[in-house]
Order: structure tokens, then C-alpha cells, then sequence
């Protein structure tokens, strides 16, 4: 939309899990941990992260804070696969844009349909902020998207 819609308190990081390894690999002296069930297990650098993670917090060694985490995507070749409903999926060349300063940020309309399964106040939030910037394409999606995973959500009315 051009600006943040509101203030966020840590840093995502969208990776394809294919590439969790060389990414962890190449930031040196930080530590990784790998998220399930409310754990966080320690992962080692350079590794593949175990199936039941689906995203690494990261921090600098030796800190308390964590500074990033690193959600994991999934990816079949050439195409992204949305983990809770495999039959979700966009090319990958289609699922992120880059803003102003070059930098890749995943399509709204995806980070949507993640935000959907539990939708917090700040994600009610985000999606009523950003609906009516969809484009009727990214509307589109983002309706058959929910209407697969969970097809009574009460944003599809909205859509």
C-alpha cells in the first residue's frame, strides 16, 4: 500500500524451505531455533530444519532478543504450495512484489490467507485496511484461497 498500515515488533523474513540451509549458513554468528507446538528447539546453521518447523527464530549469539524469524514456505519446482492446503498454490514468480527500496515483500493476499486461521485483533486489523486495496485479481484469489482452506471464514462475505 506504500506504508506500513501499522506498527509491527519484530521482523519476517519469507524463505523457501529449500533454501533454509544456505540462508542460515550465511548469517554467521547467529543462532536459529526452530518453532513447534509453543518449543523452540535449537537448530544448527546450515542444516535442512525438520518438517515439523514452520519457522525459525533467529538472534545474534550471545543476545537475548530475538531479531528475526524466518517463515518457511513451501515450493513444488517452480510453484509456491501454501503448507495447511497444498492444493493452494501461485508460480512463484507471482508471490511477492518489491516496494520503493527493491525489497521483496510477499503479495498482501497471501499473507492474508495465513493471517485467516487465527486471526488476531492486528490481523482483523490488516485485512480490513487492505481489502479494498486488493485488486479484483488478488480479491479473487484471496476468496478461493479461503473458501478451500476454511469455507465458512467470515471475511468471505467481505471479499
Amino acid at each position: 500500500m506504500g506504508s506500513a498500515i501499522r506498527r509491527h515488533g519484530d521482523l519476517d523474513v519469507g524463505c523457501l524451505r529449500r533454501d533454509a540451509a544456505a540462508l542460515t549458513s550465511a548469517l554467521t554468528g547467529w543462532e536459529f531455533y526452530g518453532a513447534s507446538d509453543g518449543r523452540l528447539t535449537p537448530v544448527r546453521p546450515g542444516t535442512a530444519p525438520e518438517p515439523r518447523f514452520n519457522s525459525l527464530w533467529a538472534r545474534p549469539v550471545g543476545h537475548t532478543h530475538w531479531r528475526l524469524e524466518l517463515l518457511l514456505d513451501e515450493c513444488d519446482g517452480t510453484e509456491w504450495l501454501f503448507r495447511r492446503e497444498p492444493s493452494v498454490r501461485r508460480p512463484l514468480v507471482t508471490i511477492t512484489w518489491r516496494d520503493a527500496a527493491g525489497i521483496s515483500v510477499l503479495q498482501p493476499e497471501i499473507q492474508l490467507l495465513y493471517k485467516a486461521k487465527s486471526a488476531r485483533p492486528c490481523d482483523e486489523q490488516d485485512f480490513e485496511r487492505t481489502r479494498n486495496h486488493l485488486d479484483p485479481e488478488a480479491r479473487a484469489w484471496l476468496r478461493l484461497a479461503l473458501s478451500r482452506v476454511h469455507p465458512s471464514h467470515r471475511w468471505l462475505p467481505s471479499l
